[in-house]
Parts: structure tokens; C-alpha cells; sequence
């Protein structure tokens, strides 16, 4: 098997691909309230050239796609692209991340497709402060779409839940006991400073360990080993729960000695890293005729390039220059 391998020996295997820059909503730390600059489709990829990098991705060793966005799902024909990937071989996981607001007229084709997990962006529990939140969502549409994906045999469904202090902080226990009676991932992430305009200050931050505390002040968690399967999520579950519970932790215990990941934006850039500004074009190598060989050399040369690890928890640091709805999550 082909292994894409960087130079802290670091196994990359997982490809983000963001599929547009526009969004049904404007969540509080992703977008400022009056939007962004959308780019003209013409500055976006095609779904063909979407699926050509991701071709070659396999091909050095890429075996996990994840689809996000902005939101995925507002992009025409996403279902359609999601049926081509699922034939690549050598793809063995293929998801998507979506706020969940059109997941229930969406759910069955997804699965028809050959999509094969799904994790929900979902910040609170009470319709007002959902709406306030994301500056207009519906909190009841988003829970139709997760019976939808359940229904139609999606799984697992992850929900994440970014944790900001003095804003939802106080509904963990609340999330928490969903896994109880769901079959679902409740996944806590540490709010972390990433992208312009996203409201981030120390004292919103809550650690992953405040989070463990309140919860187990409630029941008492169980840690789940689930070293084998890659992720960078610290899993729990309460004693005979259906479901999980895991602790997303970038900035109280990066995992950067652990990523497997690349990342590609809406308007054709490779990244290596969430943080960083160093981006590598794509797309000018595909619209002037760049083929699978010239598209190997720049993976090659994004894992030369990879970083270590992040700078955010540096006294000093800069943050990326991007918006966090154009990079994809």
C-alpha cells in the first residue's frame, strides 16, 4: 500500500475537501454576521477537478474523505459527487460534516450514494439561543435531519458541540445525556482561535478538563480505547450508555503529533495545517493542464512542508488570515 509519510513520520492518510464558501448560516465564531466576500463560481473547482485531486490523493495514500464547507449541502449536485468518490478505490471512509439544516431532505441520497458517516455541527440545545447562535437557524429542522440520518442507517452520527465559556458551557451535562439514550457521539471541542472575525478571547476558553469535571459531576464516565481508529478525539461513555462522549482538545493537549490530514479549499488551495496561512495551488495547475504527475508532486510537496505542530497556545502568535467558513473545518 502507498503511504503518504512526512518528515516527523507522521502517516497522512486523511483528505478535507471543502466544496463551497457559502453557508445557510453565520455561526458566531465562523462568519461575520453580515457574510464574506463569496467567490464567483468560476473561482471554485469543479466538481470534476475536485474529483481528479481527490484521485490522486488515493493514489499517494489518501484513504479518508471528508466533505465540508460552508455548508456542503447548499452546493447543487453534491449528492452526485459524493456517488463518484465513493467508486474511487482504495477510499475505505468517505463522510461529511454539515450544520444540518437540509440533512432531512438530503439524508436518504446521501446514503443511496455511498456516504458513510456523518457528523452534525449542533451548539445548543434551546431554540433561542441555537438561533442566536447561528443568527437564524432552526433548531428543529436540524433535529429532523438527524432522525432522518439515524433512519435511513447512517452511522455513526457525531454531533459537535464547540464549547464556548458564558454561552453554552451550561448545557454539557444536557448534551451529555443524549448519549445515554442515542446512539450518537456527543463531541466536545475546545474553542480555539482559528480564522479572522471569530470572536476568540482566553476567557471564553474551557478547557478539557473543566468540561470532564461538570460532566462527571452528573455520572460518572468510563474511557472508551479507540487508539486504533485514528481520530483525535479522547472517547468516554457513561455505564450502559448507547452512545459516546469525546473531547476534541487542540488547544489543552494538541494532538498535532498525530495528524493525518490535508486540507482543500472551495477555491483550489492545499493546506497542511488549520492554522497556517501556507496554502499550495491547485487550481492553477488544473485549468493550465496540469496533469496526475504534476498533482503527485504537490502532495509531495505539501508534506514537506507539513508543520509540526500548530503555534496557537504561543505567548505570541499569528492567526490565518482566512475566514474559518473558506478554509472548511
Amino acid at each position: 500500500m502507498v503511504k503518504l509519510v512526512d518528515q516527523y513520520n507522521r502517516n497522512i492518510n486523511y483528505l478535507r475537501i471543502s466544496v463551497t464558501d457559502r453557508c445557510n448560516l453565520r455561526c458566531i465564531y465562523c462568519m461575520p454576521m453580515e457574510g464574506i466576500h463569496l467567490r464567483e463560481t468560476s473561482e471554485i473547482l469543479t466538481y470534476e477537478e475536485l474529483f481528479n485531486v481527490a484521485r490522486v490523493a488515493t493514489l499517494k495514500g489518501i484513504s479518508k474523505i471528508r466533505l465540508t464547507g460552508g455548508e456542503p449541502l447548499v452546493r447543487k449536485d453534491l449528492v452526485r459527487f459524493i456517488g463518484m468518490l465513493s467508486q474511487l478505490p482504495g477510499l475505505t471512509d468517505l463522510s461529511i460534516t454539515t450544520n444540518g439544516i437540509l440533512l432531512k431532505e438530503f439524508a436518504q441520497a446521501l446514503q443511496d450514494a455511498g456516504l458513510k458517516r456523518i457528523n452534525i455541527s449542533l451548539d445548543s440545545l434551546r431554540d433561542d439561543r441555537y438561533r442566536d447562535i447561528t443568527r437564524g437557524g432552526d433548531l428543529k429542522r436540524v433535529w429532523e435531519g438527524i432522525e432522518a440520518a439515524a433512519r435511513v442507517g447512517i452511522s455513526p452520527i457525531k454531533i459537535n458541540v464547540v464549547v464556548i465559556r458564558g454561552l453554552n458551557d451550561d448545557e454539557l451535562i444536557d448534551f451529555a445525556r443524549l448519549s445515554l439514550e442515542h446512539p450518537y457521539q456527543i463531541r466536545f471541542i475546545e474553542y480555539m482561535p482559528v480564522g479572522v472575525s471569530n470572536g476568540w478571547e482566553k476567557g471564553k476558553y474551557l478547557s478539557y478538563e473543566a468540561m470532564l469535571k461538570t460532566i462527571e459531576s452528573f455520572l460518572p464516565l468510563i474511557p472508551v480505547n479507540k487508539s486504533g481508529e485514528g481520530g483525535p478525539a479522547k472517547i468516554y461513555r457513561f455505564q450502559e450508555s448507547k452512545g459516546e462522549i469525546g473531547f476534541i482538545t487542540p488547544l489543552s493537549q494538541h494532538f498535532c503529533y498525530t495528524c493525518n490530514r490535508l486540507r482543500i479549499t472551495a477555491d483550489g488551495k492545499l493546506r497542511t495545517c488549520l492554522f497556517s496561512d501556507e496554502e499550495i495551488d491547485l487550481k492553477s495547475v488544473l485549468r493550465t493542464g496540469g496533469g496526475e504527475a504534476e498533482l503527485k508532486d504537490l502532495f509531495e510537496l505539501a508534506i514537506h512542508h507539513k508543520p509540526e505542530r500548530h503555534n496557537i497556545t504561543d505567548p505570541v502568535f499569528k492567526k490565518c488570515s482566512r475566514h474559518m467558513v473558506t478554509i472548511g473545518g
